[in-house]
């Protein structure tokens, strides 16, 4: 049996996600869900798809993966279905998709017609989303819960870090329960850049700057900040056993300069 995964916005406190998994449940008793995060801060699709993106290629083929962010339905934002990399993605077409495709290519893409059983047309991840899953995890096709969309469009969210001869300009782009800032610089573009040279890496205040790369967190002594590159091989400031966000005040989309001499 496949598994469905949940990543969402609907936190724990009220009784959102419990009715969701409820729903998977009664019509698939046998399903095996696994939380993802269900702390999403609200309607923030750039976190759900980066938090995404950086583990579903640790489940199995054929896991579906339901992404419930700002779900509600509307003339520009469709339900869709997708299969890529081998795991399906069901969730609203409002700049997620374009987010989780910018590194992988799609299969197929459905746009969900799931006719619902209720009225309330607020929840579409219980009443659209369950449905869709459970049918895939049941081991049913994609074009019985949907029409195909041969001319889906990626539109770019994201900013890409900017390369000069000298010196790349990239920004937060997440920032993780340690308070470690994660930025859109890869460790492939940092090491085409760098060819050898020293660095430095400039952020918040002029005066904050970290001039080596580390490999754990522990190479510099408690409370010292630190740069590496994390298992997303994404380059990350950070302070030993501290919240670089707070201590250092680096924000989503703060601007990081690595300079090359």
């Amino acid at each position: 049996m496949a598994i469905i995964t949940l990543t969402s916005d609907l936190g724990t406190k009220d009784s959102y996600l419990a009715s969701v998994k409820g729903s998977i449940y009664s019509q698939l008793e046998t399903a095996k869900v696994i939380d993802i995060t269900n702390e999403i801060s609200p309607f923030n699709i750039q976190q759900a798809a980066y938090v995404v993106r950086n583990c579903f290629k640790d489940f199995p083929h054929g896991t579906i993966h339901i992404i419930s962010v700002d779900d509600e339905l509307s003339l520009k934002n469709e339900h869709l279905a997708v299969k890529a990399d081998g795991h399906y993605f069901i969730g609203t077409d409002n700049g997620l998709f374009s987010l989780l495709l910018s590194e992988m290519k799609a299969e197929r893409i459905v746009r969900l017609n799931i006719s619902q059983t209720t009225n309330c047309m607020t929840f579409a991840t219980k009443n659209i989303f369950v449905p869709a899953a459970c049918h895939l995890a049941r081991g049913g096709t994609m074009e019985i819960i949907g029409t195909e969309v041969a001319d889906f469009e990626i539109h770019k969210t994201e900013l890409n870090a900017v390369i000069t001869k000298d010196m790349i300009r990239g920004a937060v782009i997440y920032v993780d329960s340690y308070g470690n800032a994660i930025t859109n610089i890869s460790k492939e573009v940092f090491e085409n850049a760098q060819k050898g040279r020293n660095l430095s890496i400039l952020f918040g205040r002029e005066d904050e700057q970290i001039t080596a790369i580390s490999t754990k967190y522990k190479e510099v002594p408690p409370s010292e900040k630190l740069a590496i590159f994390g298992e997303n091989r994404l380059l990350q400031i950070a302070i030993n056993q501290g919240k670089a966000n707070k201590l250092l005040g680096l924000r989503l989309h703060e601007i990081i300069r690595v300079e090359f001499k």
